[in-house]
């Protein structure tokens, strides 16, 4: 396929020339995966062949675009419509989101488009109908967008499986995967189920440093309120800037901080995942007309979108995934010829030297990333059953169908059909129960006992499983608008009175009306913080091998700044140095306890899971334990009585039985099995005309956990519980990782609190209000426990 006289024209009237990779990719044959920088032009590559195979006209769906983010496909639906309509080409593009209206999903089960942009959740729902083979007949090509990122989680899983779906649906259709950070491209490839790679020229290396602040950060905080004068001097100076930030509260705060220190009154925005679906358009429109100057935003806006002149980024708090920061990095410049230009801010000075090792590995291209596992079964369940709802299957041509999709290459027949029959009978504890017995066998065909069911597995599609939602809105009596969601578990800890930010501004909590949050707005200037889920980032372990790596090795303090150099060189003079191959530990008095401080350098939830699984151990010892408190980088326990070796505390052996005792035995295993039975068709959040509560569904979900446990403990949805469990919420696959790569144990009694113990204990007792008072409390509290570190 040559590029067409009509399509030359088209980049010659705007002055352009195509890119080698765009010709590329219009001459390959076979599923490929285009790595190309951002603003090197790899959407209009994914859509040139099928544009350029359209241009004399088409019949029913001839290529389906999968985002993982709607904004995305909005985004993507604006660009695609220019080349289309200035070359006259008759494509009809439409999108299909949980946005799109009923009608017009219904329409487009009948009449597709030519082009569709939709996500993992909405063609898992499209393959679901038994209208699916006769939509699908028709297509010829998959662009899976931003693939990396889908990869990532099990929505990733979820795609691969829909698109097996549409191999049998559709023979010969070719699939295109892009992505601009990729830190296995092989692996990618073969998780697209065995694909060509085809990489682009990086284009300029990008302009990023550390952004210069008049104050120096401080020892503890995560909200960088000290570089706020800062980050608003570098917003004056430049068009647009996008300012990321690791978590929505962080979102909230530092654009109200933004707000209080804005003397020339420059248009800012606010964007993230809990703010309502009019708010987020808002924003995303006056980025696009160029009317805003600055974004406070999430992950909401990490991806491939395009809006406004941007100019600048600012990532505000340490980076933490190298493969992230690159992507947000690229957010700036959006073209392929000049460089894209970053500054961070580390939150405190532990997070300079993460900011300082993350530099380092963007300028290496080194990006991070954990190795794909195999596909999890809780959604080869759900896949089941929506497979279903499309009509009779035979056993052998699905188990096959899967097989072809990259993550379940190495799927068991046993694994399958374990799930085929969960799927039929909800295991042995459960046959006895009707409304687990779902899926029937005749003729050597399986199809829905009950045709109904299919409405409610389509209601409960998809993989996020986040805490249950809650709408916030303005009183009725005041108009009630819509400002965005909060947690279930916030929305209960609320009195009439209680202030909390939300949309950028500070609102009373007035009363919960049929599971809406109904507020007013209130003169109050301290709030109460939601505490989202969203974006909860750990450092990945790169990273944190990184940080070690530099920190144990003095000859390499240069490249960090002169208080950093002092305060470590204060560390090794009293105690000890964190340091490759080495698992460091340190012991101090202070106020008549004991401090044991680990530095693991394994992430924050292994460290938590560490942290309960030594507590443990030392009550059996007798030794008092009090608290702990944890870091992605350290853990910190404190006692009535002195660890005199912590050698024994951190026996492989020991952890693992004791590990497998707690796990039994904690009430965290029960969040996992009620997000896997969600995903695997067990549990049913959502119901016709209704929606079940976080808290019913908990507690049906506990009852469920506790009678499988006793009566059929090699159930499915445990094994795959216990599974999720050891290598997601608790880690516990990185403290053994910690152990294998720290194989000595290295402890130092010191004298006092050491410089780097003394942050962690501004960590303890630390609370979700960060108003002026309570950082002029921790600013004091830093300085005496400093100066009491030597580092007067």
């Amino acid at each position: 396929m040559s590029l067409p006289a009509r399509f030359r024209d088209w980049f010659a009237a705007r002055g352009w020339q195509p890119h080698p990779h765009q010709l590329a990719l219009l001459e390959a044959t076979g599923d490929t995966l285009l790595i190309a920088p951002t603003g090197g032009g790899k959407t209009l590559a994914g859509f040139m062949p099928s544009l350029v195979d359209m241009e004399a006209g088409a019949k029913g769906l001839h290529t389906l675009y999968l985002s993982p983010l709607k904004a995305l496909t909005a985004d993507i639906a604006r660009n695609l419509a220019a080349p289309v309509t200035e070359m006259g080409l008759p494509i009809r593009i439409e999108d299909r989101t949980g946005d799109t209206s009923g009608t017009r999903r219904a329409r487009q089960r009948v009449d597709p488009p030519h082009i569709l942009l939709t996500t993992p959740e909405s063609l898992a729902l499209m393959t679901s109908y038994p209208e699916a083979p006769k939509i699908f007949a028709s297509l010829k090509r998959v662009v899976v967008d931003e693939i990396h990122a889908l990869a990532e989680s099990k929505r990733g899983d979820q795609t691969m499986l829909g698109i097996a779906r549409l191999r049998s649906l559709a023979p010969g259709m070719r699939v295109t995967g892009l992505s601009a950070t990729v830190s296995d491209p092989q692996a990618l490839a073969a998780f697209m189920g065995g694909a060509r790679i085809l990489r682009a020229d990086p284009g300029p290396a990008p302009d990023i440093a550390m952004l210069p602040t008049s104050a120096a950060p401080p020892w503890a905080g995560g909200n960088a309120h000290y570089a706020v004068p800062d980050v608003m001097a570098a917003v004056a100076q430049a068009r647009m800037t996008l300012i990321f930030v690791n978590t929505r509260a962080q979102a909230e705060l530092f654009f109200q901080q933004l707000w209080e220190s804005n003397p020339e009154n420059l248009p800012i925005g606010l964007h993230h995942g809990s703010l309502s679906r009019e708010a987020r358009q808002r924003v995303e429109q006056a980025m696009a007309q160029g009317a805003l100057r600055a974004v406070v935003c999430t992950g909401s806006l990490d991806l491939g979108i395009d809006w406004g002149d941007v100019d600048l980024v600012l990532q505000v708090g340490a980076p933490k995934l190298v493969t992230r920061l690159v992507q947000r990095i690229g957010r700036s410049n959006h073209r392929y010829d000049a460089p894209s230009r970053a500054r961070l801010v580390p939150a405190n000075r532990f997070e300079v030297i993460e900011s300082v090792v993350a530099l380092e590995a963007v300028e290496a291209r080194d990006l991070d990333g954990q190795p794909h596992g195999a596909g999890p079964l809780d959604v080869l369940c759900q896949h089941i059953l929506l497979t279903a709802c499309a009509g009779p299957f035979e056993a052998d041509s699905l188990f096959e169908e899967f097989r072809s999709a990259g993550p379940y290459r190495g799927l068991s027949r046993a694994d399958f059909d374990a799930c085929l029959d969960f799927c039929a009978t909800g295991g042995y504890a459960l046959k006895a129960y009707d409304r687990w017995q779902r899926l029937m066998e005749r003729k050597g065909l399986w199809y829905l006992r009950d045709p109904r069911a299919a409405k409610l597995i389509r209601m409960n599609i998809g993989t996020i499983t986040d805490p249950e939602q809650l709408n916030v809105r303005m009183a009725r009596s005041r108009g009630g608008a819509p400002l965005g969601t909060v947690e279930e578990s916030f929305a209960a800890s609320l009195e009439p009175g209680d202030t909390f930010l939300i949309g950028g501004r500070v609102v009373a909590f007035e009363r919960l009306r049929e599971m809406v949050v109904e507020v007013q707005n209130t003169p109050r200037k301290q709030p109460r913080i939601a505490v989202y889920s969203g974006v909860k980032m750990a450092s990945s372990l790169q990273v944190s091998h990184r940080v070690q790596a530099l920190i144990g090795d003095p000859a390499q303090w240069h490249r960090l700044p002169p208080g950093i150099r002092d305060w470590l060189e204060t560390q090794r003079r009293l105690s000890i140095l964190p340091r490759d191959g080495v698992l460091a530990c340190e012991t101090f008095a202070r106020g008549g306890q004991w401090y044991l401080t680990i530095w693991g350098f394994a992430g924050r939830n292994a460290h938590q899971t560490l942290g309960l699984l030594i507590s443990r151990r030392m009550e059996a010892m007798g030794l008092g334990p009090l608290g702990f408190v944890t870091t992605d980088y350290a853990l910190m326990i404190w006692s009535v009585d002195p660890v005199d070796d912590p050698a024994p505390l951190l026996n492989a052996e020991s952890l693992r039985d004791g590990f497998d005792d707690w796990l039994a035995n904690n009430s965290l295993i029960k969040r996992t099995f009620r997000s896997v039975a969600t995903i695997a068709g067990l549990m049913q959040r959502n119901l016709p005309g209704q929606r079940r509560s976080g808290k019913q569904a908990t507690f049906s979900s506990d009852i469920i956990h506790d009678t499988l446990r006793r009566h059929d403990p090699d159930h499915l949805l445990l094994r795959i519980t216990r599974d999720e469990a050891r290598r997601g919420l608790v880690d516990y696959d990185r403290i053994e990782d910690m152990l294998r790569t720290n194989p000595l144990i290295d402890h130092a009694r010191a004298p006092h609190v050491t410089p780097l113990s003394a942050p962690l204990l501004l960590e303890i007792g630390r609370v979700s209000v960060d108003g002026e008072g309570r950082e002029r409390m921790m600013e004091r509290e830093a300085g005496r426990l400093m100066a009491e570190a030597g580092m007067a």
